[in-house]
């Protein structure tokens, strides 16, 4: 927590740094973990891709995000973040087709340039740079490491540039100062727990 408080105070961002991946298998019930989470720095990337509970679980997250002043997004399901009133999370930077423009906040999920710029064309306003590094998510994905992050995050604004896969507080520091915030499973969720 202690990097997210300094790249906070560095950036002065109103964008939370630190965000909480939601997944099904790793974290069934996220409700406790978002508890336990800091205001003011922190949001939530829903998924929990095929919970036979998605829509209650979805609708609980949201109430309690809302009560905690968290910011939530929806990964990949542009309906569902219509009806929660939260914002939209992009897989590989592609917008799914939807009528209506999200009510708030667009993230994205991009593993190349190309998808970084077209997660840009599609309005996102941070982009979680992924795999950063080795993940229990994607195991048989190869991770970016430090270089090749920097690298990919040369690619859109400073300001959008955020690490997804392998967070620690070990691996954060690698990233150093072009790194604007990261999103995690574990890292967070064990963090917190203590």
């Amino acid at each position: 927590m202690s990097w997210a408080r300094a790249v906070k105070h560095r950036t002065r961002t109103r964008l939370p740094v630190l965000w909480l991946f939601t997944d099904a298998a790793r974290l069934p019930d996220p409700l406790s973990a978002i508890a336990r989470l800091p205001r003011g720095m922190t949001g939530i990337v829903f998924r929990h891709d095929g919970a036979p509970n998605r829509l209650a679980l979805a609708m609980q997250v949201a109430r309690l995000c809302r009560r905690r002043r968290l910011a939530l997004v929806i990964a990949a399901d542009p309906r569902l973040a219509w009806r929660l009133k939260a914002g939209l999370h992009l897989r590989g930077g592609s917008r799914p087709g939807f009528v209506r423009p999200p009510r708030g906040l667009v993230t994205a999920s991009v593993h190349d340039p190309a998808e970084y710029r077209r997660a840009l064309r599609a309005g996102a306003r941070l982009c979680f740079l992924s795999p950063a590094f080795a993940t229990q998510s994607h195991p048989d994905a190869k991770p970016l490491g430090a270089i090749r992050w920097a690298s990919l995050s040369r690619h859109g604004p400073r300001e959008t540039a955020y690490a997804l896969g392998g967070i620690t507080g070990q691996t954060m520091k690698r990233l150093a100062r072009q790194c604007r915030g990261a999103g995690a499973i574990d890292a967070l969720h064990d963090g917190i727990k203590q």
